[in-house]
């Protein structure tokens, strides 16, 4: 006589099974946000109306004081205002290809790691929702840089070489793969924020369309980022996990550099002497400041997966992006002391 007993699982400790039970509520949720809050580039942002008109000599595009690394240095202060300009519009125009050439990466990475998940898991179902989002973003930052009409190359030279290998990294080593992604999602959310955010802020309003729509749908890849590694590193070996503990700093820094700093044709178009650039990434007191608090929320991570060591901990400080771990997701750096 055949047995209907259900087959009994293997034990998993509590704490395990709530963090997995979590993590696939996370997933449900995220797919179903993505289903009910989605925009559309040619929708939701009015190119051609007469607000969103981008002109040669307006000031809309000088670079935050405040905000912007490049913006903040003295020497890009004394600058005149139309040098101020389109030095303003190069970088802008900069930073949404670079924006696209990373979201490009990610597709390519995000549909090469559905492909291998078996029937039935639900990361399937998220990671192409995220996939169809990030093509609207490269389709929203290619807009926008056509546009404002600067020859700018994006990324520096040598990312943009290995490009078409860094996806394989999504099914070789996900972990990896997935601190690249936060690598490059951070510091760009970060930026944009801090800019929404700023009082005193006055751009120009194609680029806040652009930023609006960019940081709302960016929220849902950060937070399943976030949530994929908490839910998946912890249950990894002791050795495999001082290994990604060592990795996370360096993939951070490395990654960060690559996506933030503007490549080589910035300086020479616009003649910036080389030691203004060290002391813009990141040399100066306000910089160092800045490039730790991008990384507060990764920090805060790293905690959480138990990747936060005395080696590790010396790692970030070598890298430095050590400082203090976020007390939750987004804090708004002037609330981080």
């Amino acid at each position: 006589m055949t047995s209907t007993q259900p087959r009994p699982t293997a034990y998993q400790p509590p704490a395990k099974q709530a963090a997995e039970l979590n993590y696939e509520q996370v997933l449900d949720d995220l797919s179903s946000a993505s289903v009910h809050r989605n925009f559309d580039p040619y929708l939701d942002i009015a190119w051609d109306s007469p607000e969103l008109e981008i002109f040669e000599n307006d000031p809309r595009w000088i670079l935050n004081y405040e905000v912007d690394p490049i913006g903040r240095h003295p020497w890009y202060q004394a600058l005149p205002e139309s040098e101020q300009i389109r030095i303003g519009m190069w970088r802008q125009a900069n930073v949404a290809k670079v924006g696209l050439q990373f979201e490009s990466i990610l597709i390519r990475g995000l549909m090469q790691y559905a492909d291998r998940l078996p029937n039935g898991d639900k990361r399937f179902r998220y990671t192409t929702h995220e996939a169809k989002e990030e093509c609207n973003h490269t389709l929203m930052f290619q807009e926008l840089v056509n546009r404002i009409g600067m020859k700018t190359p994006g990324m520096r030279t040598w990312l943009r070489a290995i490009s078409p290998i860094i996806p394989l990294f999504s099914t070789i080593t996900p972990t990896i793969f997935y601190f690249g992604v936060l690598a490059g999602e951070e510091p760009i959310d970060h930026i944009q924020k801090d800019f929404l955010r700023s009082p005193k802020s006055n751009m120009h309003p194609a680029m806040s369309a652009v930023m609006e729509l960019h940081v709302a749908e960016e929220a849902r890849h950060i937070s399943f980022a976030h949530n994929h590694l908490r839910a998946t590193i912890p249950g990894k070996g002791r050795l495999t996990k001082f290994a990604l503990s060592v990795f996370m700093p360096i993939v951070m820094r490395i990654l960060c550099d690559a996506i933030v700093i503007p490549p080589s044709e910035f300086r020479k178009e616009f003649n910036v002497p080389r030691e203004v650039m060290k002391d813009i990434f990141w040399e100066s007191e306000k910089s160092r400041v800045f490039l730790s608090g991008v990384f507060g929320d990764v920090r805060m991570l790293s905690e959480q997966c138990g990747l936060m060591n005395p080696v590790s901990r010396q790692v970030w400080r070598a890298m430095k992006i050590d400082g203090r771990e976020s007390r939750f997701r987004s804090e708004p750096a002037y609330n981080a002391s």
